[in-house]
Formats: structure tokens, C-alpha cells, sequence
């Protein structure tokens, strides 16, 4: 509402100021002013304002506008003259907006050719009742002279109007569809993070529970051995209470899995995007993560299949691993491409080169194990070693394999995930 009032305010200055660019088609006091077209477009624009109350509020500003404009023009400055001159120009605001409230002309805004002709109506009956307060003789009004000149400039005028309002309209419907596109983007990057951080989490329930039966065994042989109270039994207890807060970590977990499983795996139509989109979501969030680390990099991608619909978040998490990774390791500037073909028609080719530093040939054995990084930070902190890790697991439990390749055609470093179409697609 408050934005309303302001727009309000905005045209109760806005259309008495424009109704003084004007002429005189029939060469006495009536005019046509760029006052109306100002008027209809902010009566399109408030919608949430009823018509006639703008209506009659912008004719009493207009009407007291040019009584200031007459007490500061003439020295013989009368009162009641003035408003006799302009009282016009209040009916012609008021009958325009009543009209346009009584055709609720705003209800049909998907409809902008009936929205002009309903206008075009409004204006042309709220000039004839305006010309009729104006003349001495009112069936000097009614003539075709007359009639068709004000319909022809109200015609022009209201789609002129509409045109612009439209066209206003459009451009706002694109930046906030942009702006949706920019939110889902990262909301699709956080999710596929999280889908990554739910990989890692089951992984950490498994050794959890490893850790958790590997400590009751110890404390059932500790128990064997030496029963009563000796020091056996004592580190028996330790073992056991040991289990128990592994125990209670390992639930802790389990819910915090269990929210994240039910985030992300309940499967429906739009966990699923096609190829295409989903390598321009990579494309432009690592552009982003490029510009962050001050790097001038150039990608591109090449999808056989671009209308192929794949679930989101593990493609996502997959290909931006790789892709992220070549982002860190490029040191200023290079190149990134990112293909997507079909091998037999059942396996989907993943394939990621950049033109960075390479992986030296003692680390390739060791690029896939938990904890192995050749990245540093400016601080000299190494990174994680998970990402690698992680797709490798992920592409395994899809019955996949991702590998370095040995033949580069070129480029310095390049992966390559095969991934079966059938655990990557749509069912059914």
C-alpha cells in the first residue's frame, strides 16, 4: 500500500504538470494535453487504488494547479473566473475515471486490445462531457466534426498509452524472470551441495556404526576374559560407555540424514532438468566462482543430448565437482570444456578438460583416496580432498567409473565419468 500512495503522489505532481504541454484543436479553452496520456498510464499502473478516487483527486489537483498558475500570471488574479475556466478539467478527470472504473478496464490487463478500445471510449466520452461544460450551446458538440476528431486522438492516444505500459510491463516480467532463474540456479548449486554433504554423511553412519559394534565386541571380549572386577572389567565399562556415545552420535546423525534425504530425495518432476540446462546451471556458477578467485576463464559445452531430462542434484554435484576443481586448479587465466555425449545409447559420457597445471604423474595413483589435495589456499591451507573422493563414490553406487584420461587431445587435464542412462534419466 505504501508503494501505492507514493505512486499516487507521484501523479497528482506528474499530470498537472504535463497537462500544461498542450494545444487547442478547436480554437477556445479545450485541450489536448499530455495530462491524459500521464493519467492513463497511472491509472493502469494503480490497481490496487480504485479508479474513480484517483480520478477525482488528480482533477482537484489539476483544477488547483492552474489556479496557482493564474494568481502567479496575471495581476487581476479572479477567483471564481479561474475555476469557472478549469472547473472543466475536474469533470474531465472525474468522468474518465468513473468510466474506467465502471469497465473495470484493469481486470483485463491479458487483454490489451480490449483494454485500448475501453479506454479509447472513456476518453472520448469524458472529452464530449468536457466540451459540453465548455460551450454555450451543447448541440455544438454533437457534430461529426467534433465527435471524429476526439475519437481519432483518443484512439491514438490510448494505445500510444498502452503500447508504452506494455512494453513496461515486459521488461519488468523478463528482470524478474531473470531474477527467479538467478534464485533457482542457486538454489539447484545449494541443494546438489547438500545431495554431495548427505554422500559424505552416510559414509560417516557407516564407519560410525563400524565403530559402534567393533566397541561392543571389545567390551563382550574384555568381559570373557576376566570376569569381576578386575582391570579387564574396568576397561570393559570404558569400551562400553564408549559405544554408548558412539551410539548416540550415530542417531544424531541419523536424523540430521534423515531431513537431508527427505530435502532431496523425494522424486518428482522437478528433481529432474534437461542436459542443456543443467551444463548452463555449471556454466554460470562457475563463472561466478571464477570472477570470485580473480581468474579469467572462458567455458564451453557441447550436450549431444540436450533435451534429455536428468536428475538435478546428482548431475549437478558431479559435473560442478569437476568443473570447480578445474576452476581452482587453472592459476589466472584458461579454458574449461565440458562435453556431454552417448556411448552405445546406455552410458552417458561426462568429460571435463581445462588447460591448468595438469596432475603430476606420482599423485595420479593417490587423486582418488580420502584426504588427498594439491590445492592450497593463499593462506597455505590445503584443501579438503574429499571432491574427488566423493564422485568417486557417487559414480560407483550408480554403477559408473570416473577416470583420469590419459589422452588429453590437448588440454592438460581431463576426466571422464561413464554413468549408465538408466540410473541417471527419468523413470518411466
Amino acid at each position: 500500500m505504501r508503494e501505492n500512495l507514493y505512486i499516487l503522489l507521484v501523479m497528482l505532481i506528474a499530470v498537472p504538470i504535463a497537462g500544461e504541454l498542450k494545444f487547442h484543436p478547436f480554437q477556445d479553452d479545450f485541450r489536448i494535453s499530455f495530462g491524459t496520456t500521464a493519467f492513463f498510464f497511472f491509472l493502469l499502473w494503480l490497481r490496487k487504488i480504485p479508479a474513480y478516487l484517483t480520478g477525482l483527486l488528480t482533477g482537484l489537483a489539476v483544477v488547483l494547479f492552474r489556479l496557482g498558475l493564474d494568481w502567479l500570471s496575471f495581476d487581476s488574479f479572479h477567483l471564481m473566473t479561474s475555476i469557472k475556466l478549469h472547473l472543466p478539467a475536474f469533470v474531465f478527470y472525474g468522468t474518465f475515471s468513473i468510466i474506467f472504473s465502471l469497465f473495470r478496464v484493469n481486470q483485463f490487463h491479458q487483454l490489451p486490445l480490449l483494454v485500448g478500445f475501453l479506454a479509447t471510449i472513456a476518453e472520448i466520452a469524458a472529452n464530449l462531457v468536457e466540451l459540453w461544460f465548455r460551450s454555450p450551446h451543447w448541440h455544438a458538440v454533437f457534430q461529426w466534426e467534433v465527435i471524429s476528431s476526439v475519437a481519432v486522438i483518443a484512439l491514438i492516444r490510448s494505445f500510444f498509452v498502452l503500447s508504452f505500459f506494455n512494453m513496461i510491463q515486459l521488461r519488468q516480467a523478463k528482470w524478474m524472470e531473470e531474477q527467479q532463474r538467478t534464485r533457482n540456479e542457486h538454489m539447484l548449486i545449494l541443494v546438489s551441495n547438500l545431495y554431495e554433504e548427505s554422500i559424505h554423511l552416510k559414509k560417516t553412519l557407516r564407519d560410525v556404526e563400524d565403530i559402534t559394534r567393533d566397541c561392543y565386541e571389545l567390551y563382550r571380549e574384555l568381559k570373557e576374559q576376566e570376569p569381576g572386577d578386575g582391570e579387564n572389567s574396568h576397561y570393559a565399562k570404558r569400551a562400553l560407555r564408549i559405544a554408548g556415545q558412539v551410539h548416540e552420535v550415530k542417531k544424531d546423525n541419523q536424523r540430521i540424514f534423515a531431513g537431508l534425504s527427505k530435502l532431496i530425495s523425494d522424486e518428482n518432476d522437478r528433481d529432474y532438468m534437461t542436459l542443456g540446462e543443467l551444463m548452463k546451471v555449471v556454466v554460470r556458477a562457475n563463472e561466478k566462482y571464477a570472477k570470485l578467485l580473480r581468474k579469467d576463464i572462458s567455458f564451453t559445452y557441447q550436450v549431444d543430448t540436450p533435451y534429455l531430462g536428468c536428475h538435478i542434484f546428482t548431475t549437478l554435484s558431479l559435473v560442478n565437482n569437476l568443473v570447480a576443481n578445474a576452476v581452482e586448479a587453472i592459476r589466472e587465466r584458461g579454458t574449461v570444456v565440458i562435453t556431454v555425449t552417448l556411448e552405445e545409447e546406455r552410458f552417458f559420457l561426462f568429460t571435463v578438460k581445462d588447460d591448468g597445471p595438469g596432475v603430476a604423474f606420482k599423485d595420479r595413483e593417490l587423486l582418488f583416496m580420502p584426504g588427498f589435495t594439491t590445492k592450497y589456499d593463499v593462506s597455505g591451507d590445503p584443501s579438503t580432498g574429499i571432491g574427488l573422493c566423493y564422485v568417486k563414490e557417487v559414480v560407483e553406487n550408480l554403477q559408473g567409473q570416473v577416470d583420469l584420461m590419459d589422452d588429453t587431445d590437448g588440454y592438460n587435464t581431463v576426466f571422464r565419468i561413464r554413468l549408465p542412462i538408466e540410473n541417471l534419466v527419468q523413470k518411466g
